[in-house]
This record gives C-alpha cells, sequence and structure tokens, in this order.
C-alpha cells in the first residue's frame, strides 16, 4: 500500500508505505489508509485545506460509470465497493479512480520510459500480469470497465488455453520451477526448496538449463501475447514494469525482443520497441497523482 502527495508532475512531495495484511480483508486496507493521511500530510508540512483531490490507482477491474471496485483477486471485501465516494469522504475532496495498470502506463507514458511517444503500451509482470494502453497521454479504457488486459489473453499449455499470467507471470514462473524441481531433483541440488522468480532468472544466467527452459516457454508465451497487442493496436513503444521486469536484459529483454522479432506482423516490424519501464515502485502513485491532476485540476 503506497500513498504519495504531489501535484501530479512526476515529482512527490512525499510517500508512505505499508505493507498489507491480506488475512484483515479490504477493512484493514481501509483502515491503514485512514491512519496513513494525517502522516502523509505531516511529512510534506502539508496542511489538509490545501488538498485538491485524490487518484488511486487499484489492483483490480474497476467501474468507471460508478466509481467502484469490480473484483479484487487478491483481498476480499472489495467487490462492488464505492471507493472513489469512500475516499472523497474521507479526505474531503473529491477522488478519482483508476485501475493500477493504467495509472501506471499513464505515468510511465507522461514521465518515464514513454515520454514524448503515443501510443504507449505498458505491460507490468509481477504476480499476475496487466496492460494499460496510453493514447495522446490519455488512458483507453474502452467501454468503461477496461481494457489492455494482456494478461488475459489466452494462450496454449498442454493441448488446453490458459490466460497469460498463468505462464509468464512471476507467480507462474515460480510454480512452475517447484514443480520441475519436485519432479527432477537431481537438476535442482543447489537450491532452496522455497524457489523464487528471481532466483530462476539468476540460475538462468549462470548457465542452469532447466532454468532457462522454464524462462524460454514464458517469454515465449508473452511473446506471442505482445504480437498479439502490435497486430491489433500497433503501439510505438511497448514499456515492461513490474518485479519480473527487474531481470537483466540479457535473461528477459534480449530474448524477449528476438522472440517478438521473430513473429510480428511483418508490416510493422519497424513501427516499435521494447523497454524496460524507468519509474520504479512509486510507478503507480505517480500515475495516480497524473490522472486526479487531468480530471480534477
Amino acid at each position: 500500500l503506497q500513498l504519495g502527495l504531489g501535484d501530479g508532475d512526476g515529482a512527490l512531495h512525499a510517500l508512505v508505505r505499508a505493507t498489507v495484511v491480506p488475512a484483515d480483508g479490504a477493512d484493514g486496507i481501509r483502515r491503514q489508509i485512514q491512519r496513513a493521511i494525517p502522516e502523509l500530510l505531516a511529512s510534506a508540512k502539508r496542511k489538509r485545506d490545501e488538498l485538491k483531490g485524490v487518484g488511486i490507482g487499484f489492483g483490480g477491474p474497476v467501474d468507471d460509470a460508478t466509481r467502484t471496485v469490480i473484483k479484487s483477486h487478491q483481498i476480499a471485501g472489495w467487490d462492488g465497493f464505492p471507493l472513489a465516494d469512500w475516499i472523497a469522504d474521507v479526505v474531503g475532496v473529491p477522488a478519482v479512480l483508476g485501475n493500477d495498470a493504467d495509472v501506471a502506463g499513464l505515468a510511465e507514458a507522461l514521465f518515464g520510459a514513454g515520454k514524448g511517444l503515443s501510443p504507449i503500451f505498458y505491460i507490468t509482470i509481477g504476480s499476475g500480469i496487466g496492460g494499460g494502453l496510453i493514447i495522446n497521454g490519455e488512458i483507453y479504457r474502452g467501454c468503461g470497465r477496461g481494457a489492455a488486459e494482456i494478461g488475459h489473453l489466452r494462450m496454449p499449455l498442454l493441448a488446453r488455453y490458459v490466460p497469460l499470467e498463468a505462464i509468464a507471470s512471476g507467480w507462474a514462473i515460480q510454480e512452475l520451477a517447484k514443480k520441475e524441481m519436485a519432479s527432477s531433483p537431481d537438476g535442482w541440488r543447489s537450491f532452496d526448496s522455497y524457489l523464487t522468480a528471481q532466483q530462476v532468472a539468476t540460475a538462468a544466467q549462470s548457465g542452469h538449463d532447466p532454468s532457462s527452459y522454464i524462462l524460454y516457454r514464458a517469454w515465449t508465451a508473452l511473446a506471442e501475447a505482445i504480437c498479439n497487442v502490435i497486430t491489433l493496436l500497433s503501439p510505438r513503444r511497448i514499456v515492461i514494469g513490474g518485479g519480473v521486469s527487474l531481470m537483466s536484459e540479457q535473461v528477459l529483454f534480449e530474448p524477449l525482443r528476438k522472440l517478438v522479432a521473430e513473429r510480428v506482423f511483418k508490416p510493422f516490424d519497424d513501427c516499435y520497441d521494447i523497454v524496460p519501464a524507468t519509474l520504479g515502485e512509486e510507478v503507480v502513485v505517480h500515475g495516480a497523482l497524473a490522472l486526479a491532476r487531468k480530471r480534477l485540476a
């Protein structure tokens, strides 16, 4: 959980972070937010009456018309919750609500790796995979419940179809590594029983063949999805963020670019590039503030 204070111009005056306890549900997070607001204001030496608005980047689909959360896939108690209205009541100023990948994409388009270019397609790869399409500095939201959900494109896996995030997310990479370890323990003798996606990446960079295979399968699926995005939308730049994007150029970006180049719709093969995000862990905060500035200024 992050709360930031700023002008929506790519700079933060203050930032507060807190660890979410999933067992406490949505009520627990709302209590954390209420406790953090005074701390945030004090850190920035600002008064509450100086606030002009609040932007929210929520980790799940949201409804633009009702300004409510549609669903959270991680935390109970959010489904159907009027989050924008609740925040507005708590803080006493107008609030705007967005999806976290959408607002992260907005931040990268305005202040980060996509600055000065359009369209920008943003992909965040962490425990899941999200996406955002930014056209001329505006989030594309389809009919108002979201768009660009690349993580939910269906991809082939062992004679069935599963969402991309079930193959190429950090969680999926970790789970496949655990299965490989259980079925072929000799090849994983030097590893801890608890594997992370980053450990798999480090092992692959050191020449560990089973780890390289796991990542090749993940990046092949990701490349297919990106090629579909390029064919349908022809974005000028694809920006990849999230925890998995912190894997090295050698492990992630170089093989991914090669796989996409082999498969991409040839008339578009010189229209795009694929780059890492630049705004780091605060990207959603920057995007939420920018959304508030755009909508409420």
